[in-house]
């Protein structure tokens, strides 16, 4: 079996945070550049993060505010 992609791994460490409790709700997620740095990735790399977890409605994308983790229980329910 393949390893998963860093930005596959990266994003489900974030969503197995948010439900184990480690995050909550309304959460603000570090930086792209503190993400870079706390997972030795590119910034291409978060940006991918961040595209699948919006997808996932994860997360919401406040321009110029920051990116906050949502509550599990409205996330789309896909594997």
């Amino acid at each position: 079996m393949p390893a998963l992609p860093d930005y596959f791994k990266i994003a489900n460490g974030i969503m197995s945070d948010t439900r184990s409790g480690r995050l909550k709700p309304g959460d603000k997620l570090p930086s792209i550049a503190e993400l870079c740095e706390m997972h030795k990735v590119s910034a291409s790399t978060i940006r991918m993060v961040f595209v699948r977890l919006e997808a996932l409605e994860v997360i919401d994308r406040h321009q110029g505010k920051g990116v906050y983790v949502t509550d599990p229980a409205t996330w789309l329910r896909k594997p």
